[in-house]
């Protein structure tokens, strides 16, 4: 019964990682909100990490063609580097998009920097907020979700301005540049940074609402955020596994991780289907009103914890 248990839980916290990593809701967020609800306290790592592998699986077989085509063209474009054939203002959309996604993940080295005063790095403080004593943090963060989600709506709806203006190099489409800037993938970078340490703060929609901020078209800034994360959970994986004791590690909670990888990739390829049919049809004010709505609740449950003492658990 116990192994039943486990695999249902895992399960749902699979389903729910599935769900929020693509839609701009926050995964980590809504992790910590279901594992608060069911009154797991514990860091869960290695489940953490394995449920972000079971969504990485979900992006690499949904954009498998452009990330194939990414491959090619980091070939060609070393070949060019060495024979000397390179140059910065002839690159085609796949090598700028290939050369962007590399200085977006610069910022990351952020995450490493010591905290002064401490034994911890920056990236440390996201296990730290994951506490349910912090559950605080996961409402505030997600009613800066909303905001941002409304800012970059807002911005994408605007009359043509400055940041649209068309040109051969800004490949303009309609509303928005289709191609990235040194300063475009700083800035989403450093976005994706501050989510990476905030459960509420949604990567995807605090990155997609950087890239539409800085006049970038909304299908190409979500194909960026969807295609940054690639390395940087990969990155994170590599990061957290050599910390899980491997002692602890039976064979029916591998059986259990492993219901909710599997359900984690499922719900997440059909998350990323649904977020980029969303996001055509302009219905982000769905995930604004929502996080609004959950960041409300959350924060408003931390309040009442933090007056009265008592912990707010459905088991």
């Amino acid at each position: 019964m116990e192994l039943v248990y486990k695999i249902i839980q895992n399960v749902i916290l699979g389903v729910v990682q599935g769900i929020t990593e693509f839609l701009p809701v926050s995964s980590s967020g809504h992790l910590n909100i279901a594992k608060h609800l069911m009154g797991i306290d514990d860091g869960g790592i290695f489940l953490d990490v394995m449920l972000h592998i079971g969504t990485l699986a979900a992006v690499i077989i949904f954009y498998h063609k452009l990330i194939f085509r990414l491959i090619k063209a980091f070939g060609l474009l070393i070949k060019d580097i060495f024979t000397g054939r390179f140059k910065w203002s002839q690159m085609d959309g796949d090598r700028n998009l290939l050369v962007m996604l590399v200085i977006g993940l610069i910022p990351l080295s952020l995450l490493f920097v010591p905290i002064p005063g401490t034994d911890m790095k920056v990236k440390d403080l996201a296990d730290l907020f994951a506490e349910n004593k912090y559950f605080i943090v996961v409402g505030i963060s997600l009613l800066v979700t909303s905001t941002l989600l409304f800012i970059g709506n807002r911005i994408n709806h605007r009359p043509q301005g400055k940041h649209f203006k068309k040109d051969a190099e800004s490949n303009y489409t309609g509303n928005g540049r289709t191609r990235y800037t040194i300063l475009d993938a700083l800035c989403v970078g450093l976005t994706q940074c501050f989510a990476a340490v905030f459960p509420g703060l949604s990567r995807s929609g605090s990155t997609l609402s950087a890239g539409q901020i800085r006049g970038i078209n909304k299908q190409a800034a979500l194909d960026y955020t969807f295609i940054l994360g690639i390395p940087s959970i990969i990155a994170a994986a590599v990061l957290e596994i050599k910390d899980v004791e491997t002692s602890s590690l039976t064979t029916d909670s591998i059986i259990a991780v492993a219901c909710g990888v599997v359900a984690a990739a499922v719900v997440g390829y059909l998350a990323i289907v649904l977020f980029k049919w969303l996001l055509k049809s302009d219905k982000m004010i769905v995930f604004i009103i929502y996080t609004a709505v959950v960041g409300l609740i959350v924060t408003g449950i931390s309040i009442f914890e933090i007056l009265s003492g008592y912990y707010v658990s459905l088991v």
